[in-house]
């Protein structure tokens, strides 16, 4: 075995352990319940790591098992940075278990979740989903038969690489990473800042991908009034940006999503046979 495959000399812990968490991460929905959430998946996830740091104690990787079946729940995509985080400390607890509390290890996931799930589903469903819906729906919008497929590597692929780094980043020194950025507040800028271009991404695809304008006409002492002219005066992409609120409105009211989609099914059905709306 080369000697840089070697993560940890201790527990020989090596690269081909870390791929094996790395793809086992993708099963931590896999077994998703109400009782335990992520944590079975979790516990699978870094199996192989902890199979080899308890290796000549069977008590210890059944406690070891035991202890990640806590309750866990984040967004998927950095996960592997907490398991990497819980490997190190495992290693620790293992090599000086009279000095280290083992409680402060799920007391850290626990920890972790909030701030790393806000930093997830900003990026991971709020920026590279909704960019790269945008994108496919402009292909399939042409007819491309490629438009799924741009989809799937547009939002697959920075997932990807966050999994792999998160997950050796924070093996190797995720708790003094997350200290400096929250200690310099950066924590909070990288949020606000993403934020900020979630915004601005929703805001595109509505202008772009939502058509929606009012054909009615006028005649006005021999002077045509095209109504939709008027409107983007007032604002472009004014009714569109309308129709989104009302159906964003309608969606916090909790109503069934079914129910937004027939009735937009039949307003527009009606709104188009009436020629207010095109």
């Amino acid at each position: 075995m080369a000697k840089n495959d070697i993560i940890s000399a201790e527990n020989n812990i090596t690269v081909s352990d870390f791929k094996k968490t790395f793809w086992r991460s993708f099963t931590i929905l896999g077994t998703y319940n109400y009782e335990r959430m992520e944590a079975l998946g979790f516990n699978y996830s870094i199996f192989p790591e902890l199979e080899k740091i308890y290796k000549d104690d069977p008590e210890g990787l059944a406690q070891a098992l035991a202890r990640h079946m806590e309750v866990f729940n984040m967004t998927v995509a950095p996960s592997p940075f907490v398991m990497g985080i819980a490997i190190a400390m495992e290693e620790q607890y293992k090599r000086d278990p009279e000095n280290f509390d083992v409680s402060s290890i799920n007391a850290v996931k626990m920890s972790l979740m909030g701030p790393l799930s806000g930093i997830g589903d900003t990026f991971f469903w709020g920026i590279f989903r909704i960019l790269a819906a945008a994108i496919g729906c402009s292909f399939a919008s042409q007819g491309n038969l490629i438009a799924p497929f741009i989809f799937l590597i547009l939002f697959n692929v920075p997932q990807f690489i966050c999994r792999w780094y998160c997950l050796k980043i924070g093996y190797k020194n995720g708790n003094d990473f997350l200290v400096k950025m929250q200690q310099g507040g950066q924590m909070n800028l990288f949020t606000y800042c993403s934020g900020i271009v979630g915004v601005i991404a929703v805001a595109c695809m509505i202008a772009t991908q939502i058509s929606l304008h009012c054909p009615l006409e006028f005649t006005i002492s021999g002077t045509t009034i095209v109504l939709q002219e008027y409107i983007d005066q007032i604002l472009p992409c004014l009714l569109p940006l309308t129709a989104t609120l009302i159906v964003y409105y309608f969606l916090k009211k909790k109503t069934k999503v079914s129910h937004i989609m027939a009735g937009l099914i039949i307003l527009g059905f009606i709104c188009g046979v009436l020629g207010i709306l095109g």
